[in-house]
């Protein structure tokens, strides 16, 4: 197949030339705003200590280098900050009309992402949509390609209405079915969750076909021991979510792969009661193609 390699750059039309609003990151401060009557109570260690966790320095240095960027403009400035590039393998799969679900593995929770947006941009202009937990619309820089989705409760009127909007259009729309991002196996083999099957009833809806793509990648050793720990100890909060932007730094200078595999057509999907196990049959078909065949057990 061939091999299309993307080198990342800024664009340098669309770099500030202010610094007055400027988004930084502030651990102390939104502790003091969620917490007031607490504020005073809590150690400066432990706040120190979280901003070290989240990496909150190095942050603010990307978001301040990044200044000004939007969407696929933004996702392109970080991976150039990070010096990250990444392959796309069988591209001859990918269709000529980016009216298409593309599903995928989520290894890094992350930077996957970015790649992702800035790929099929650049193959199909702008507009691309994201679909992503509703928790994210807080990172402002990318509010134009995501819509957000409520992982813990209802949807709502307006959220719907989104999800119908992107859909109804004729930009790409780009969904991770796991939700979250993958963890380690019982074998040490990282791999997705279960694939949600909304994905399926809404390519059905929307007459879109679903292109399956496979993310080579992973995080560290730590961010999976730390994760099952977690889940070993019943502890309901996500707090390896804490660990993330420290995985992305640790991605600095790396070379990823996204596999694409052949289109699905909307019509050979039948949905309803069907739609998890489709759901799981692409999942196969996404792990089975050639960079997902090769996954490996996490060793360091």
């Amino acid at each position: 197949m061939k091999n299309c390699e993307y080198l990342c750059t800024r664009n340098q039309k669309n770099m500030p030339s202010t610094t007055d609003d400027i988004i930084r990151i502030d651990v102390g401060a939104v502790i003091r705003e969620r917490l007031p009557r607490h504020y005073r109570y809590i150690p400066r260690w432990l706040i120190g200590l979280l901003e070290r966790m989240i990496c909150q320095d190095k942050l603010n240095e990307m978001l301040e280098v990044n200044h000004g960027l939007k969407d696929a403009d933004f996702c392109r400035g970080v991976l150039d900050h990070l010096e990250v590039t990444y392959e796309v393998t069988g591209a001859g799969n990918l269709p000529a009309d980016g009216r298409a679900i593309f599903v995928c593995n989520h290894p890094l929770g992350g930077l996957d992402g970015m790649m992702l947006i800035d790929m099929l941009t650049r193959r199909y202009g702008e507009g691309v949509k994201f679909l992503v937990n509703d928790l994210l619309m807080a990172i402002e820089p990318l509010k134009g390609v995501f819509v957000p989705v409520n992982k813990h409760g209802r949807q709502s009127r307006e959220a719907k209405n989104a999800i119908d909007e992107a859909l109804a259009g004729d930009a790409p729309v780009i969904i991770f079915p796991a939700g979250l991002c993958s963890r380690k196996g019982k074998k040490g083999i990282v791999t997705d969750l279960k694939w949600h099957k909304m994905f399926v009833n809404k390519a059905i809806s929307s007459r879109r076909d679903v292109i399956p793509l496979h993310f080579s990648g992973h995080n560290s050793k730590f961010f999976y021991n730390f994760a099952n720990l977690r889940t070993l100890l019943h502890i309901p909060i996500n707090l390896e979510m804490l660990r993330l932007p420290a995985e992305v730094f640790r991605s600095r200078g790396r070379r990823f792969t996204i596999e694409a595999g052949r289109p699905i057509a909307w019509q050979s999907l039948r949905g309803g009661a069907d739609a998890e196990r489709q759901a799981l049959d692409i999942r196969r078909i996404a792990y089975g193609l050639p960079a997902g065949a090769s996954r490996r057990i996490l060793t360091n």
